[in-house]
Parts: structure tokens; C-alpha cells; sequence
């Protein structure tokens, strides 16, 4: 597939690595430019592009940016994307750590519901509970004994198929959490966020999920 990238942290260059390494063409992009990704393209043979060019004439697009810079976002960036082109947002809201109040989160929006909002885009949520570290090294072979699971979160069944794929591809049991308005069970403090539970464990931890943010996860 080709697949444009929005970012630049860890998240990023973990997929840019490990997408690269199975032969995907990526385009890689981030709100400073390409020059600030030369080493990166380097490393892997992704290609460097503007943020418009990211998301033009891609099969795929991951958005991983901080949540509060989704707002920052070009407001006709995913304008003309067409409507079949899954988006993936990997992103958590950090209200006391990074991001600071955000309204709309705050008063019930899931955060994946509120980037879908913003963007103008449906989203598919997923690589949001896992460690940069070890979506990089951590893939293993079906079958093979503690392989991770993560839960992929979104309402175009299509657009969700081609993620649940992709993510097996990366070496990980992919978990259907259901529809976004769901997607808070993969949330910040929930029981499968950073934990690299097997498929069965996931599922469990997302049954046991509770919508509630606790305060560590919720605006001052």
C-alpha cells in the first residue's frame, strides 16, 4: 500500500520503520517540514513530504500528532480524501501531562469521535495503547505464544477491515473493539492501555473497561 503519515514522535517513527520493512511505499510528514525528516527517510526509505502531500493519492493515512494539535491542523487538510481512505488515528488525550482542557472531550466525546469531528474525516483508533518501543519490536508471527493483541476501534466496517489486516501484518493480533462511540475502553487508564495483553486478555480488558475518566486523566 502507500501510506502517508502525519507526525513526528516516537508512534511515527516506529510504523515509518516497521511499514518501510514490509515494503510499503510511505510518505512521512510532519508540521516542520520535510528537511526535518531527512534522517528518518534516511533510515528507512520513506519518502519526506509536505502534510497536504500526505494525504493525496494514499490508500492509507495514520494521524499521530498530539491531541492538541489536531486543532492546529489545515482546516481543508482531509478535504479532498476520498471517503473510502481509512484514516488512523493513534492518538490519546493527555489533559494534565500535554494537552491541556479540551472542551468537547471533557463533556463526553470519545477522543477519536472528537479528532473525526475536527478533521472532517471518519477515523479508525488504533496503536494508541501500545508503547512506541514495542509496536517497533514486539511483533511477533501468529500463533506465537504472548503475542500481543490491539484493539481497532471504528464505525466503516471497510475502512476497519483494511486496519485489523494491517495491524496482523505488524505482527499483532488485531481485536475488534466495536464502533468509536467504544473506543474509550482503549483510553488513558483503561485496563488494556499499555499492558501487551493476548487477544483474550484484551478482550477481557475491554469488557471491564468503565467510561468514567479517573482524575488522573481528566482536566484540572
Amino acid at each position: 500500500m502507500k501510506i502517508g503519515l502525519i507526525g513526528a514522535g516516537n508512534i511515527v517513527g516506529a510504523l515509518v520503520h516497521r511499514l518501510t520493512a514490509l515494503g510499503h511505499q510511505v510518505l512521512v510528514s510532519n508540521s516542520r517540514g520535510p528537511d526535518s525528516l531527512a534522517a528518518l527517510a534516511a533510515e528507512t526509505g520513506a519518502t519526506p513530504v509536505e502534510r497536504a502531500q500526505a494525504v493525496q493519492g494514499v490508500d492509507l493515512i495514520v494521524l499521530t500528532i498530539p491531541q492538541k494539535a489536531v486543532a492546529d491542523l489545515p482546516a481543508d487538510l482531509f478535504a479532498s480524501v476520498p471517503p473510502t481512505v481509512p484514516v488512523i488515528d493513534t492518538g490519546n488525550y493527555y489533559p494534565q501531562q500535554r494537552d491541556g482542557r479540551i472542551d468537547g472531550i471533557e463533556a463526553g466525546l470519545t477522543e477519536s469521535a472528537w479528532v473525526e469531528q475536527r478533521i472532517g474525516h471518519p477515523v479508525i483508533k488504533t496503536f494508541n495503547n501500545i508503547y512506541s518501543r514495542h509496536l517497533l519490536e514486539r511483533g511477533v508471527a501468529p500463533g506465537a505464544p504472548g503475542r500481543i493483541a490491539l484493539p481497532v476501534a471504528g464505525d466503516d466496517a471497510a475502512a476497519k477491515a483494511v486496519v485489523l489486516d494491517l495491524v496482523e501484518s505488524l505482527g499483532f493480533d488485531a481485536v475488534d473493539a466495536g464502533g468509536l462511540a467504544e473506543s474509550w475502553r482503549q483510553q488513558p487508564g483503561s485496563p488494556v492501555y499499555g499492558t501487551d495483553l493476548d487477544a483474550a486478555g484484551a478482550r477481557a480488558a475491554l469488557s471491564a473497561a468503565r467510561a468514567e475518566r479517573t482524575a488522573e486523566w481528566r482536566a484540572k
